[in-house]
C-alpha cells in the first residue's frame, strides 16, 4: 500500500494538481474582480438612481427595517462562473482533448496474427491461383 502511495507521489500527479488548484485560485480571483468591478456596477445601475442595485427591498414586519433582495449579485455570481466554465473549457480542455486526439492518430492498431485456418485458406487460394485450372489428384486443390 505504502509503494502505490509513494508511485503515486513521484508519478507527478501531486505538483500537477496542486499547479492546477494555485491556477484555479488566482483564476477565480481575476474573473471575481472583474464581474465585482465591471459588470456588478451595471447591473446595480439599473436599478435606478437611489436603490442599492438591481433587486427588491423587503419590509419588515417591526416598521422601517428592510431587506435587500440583490439580484445584481446573483447575476453576477452566474456571470462569474460561466466566465470561468469557459475559459476552463477553451484553455485546458479542447487543448487536452486534442492532444489526446493526436496520441491515438499515431498508435496504430496491431492487426492480430491470422489463425491456422485462415492460413490454410490462404494457401490453398495460392495453389488454385497458381494450377490455374490445371487436373490435379489432390481433391483439395
Amino acid at each position: 500500500m505504502l509503494k502505490g502511495f509513494k508511485d503515486f507521489l513521484f508519478r507527478g500527479n501531486i505538483v500537477e494538481l496542486a499547479i492546477a488548484v494555485v491556477i484555479g485560485g488566482a483564476f477565480t480571483a481575476l474573473v471575481g474582480s472583474f464581474t465585482t468591478a465591471i459588470i456588478q456596477p451595471i447591473l446595480a445601475s439599473i436599478g435606478g438612481v437611489n436603490a442599492d442595485g438591481l433587486g427588491f427591498n423587503i419590509l419588515g414586519s417591526d416598521g422601517p427595517a428592510t431587506s435587500f433582495v440583490n439580484i445584481g449579485a446573483v447575476i453576477t455570481a452566474a456571470i462569474t462562473f460561466l466566465i470561468t466554465a469557459a475559459v476552463v473549457y477553451f484553455i485546458f480542455i479542447v487543448p487536452m482533448n486534442t492532444i489526446t486526439e493526436r496520441r491515438k492518430k499515431g498508435m496504430k492498431p496491431v492487426d492480430a496474427a491470422p489463425t491456422d485456418n485462415e492460413l490454410l485458406l490462404q494457401i490453398r487460394d495460392l495453389l488454385k491461383a497458381q494450377n490455374d485450372g490445371k487436373a490435379t489428384d489432390n481433391p483439395l486443390i
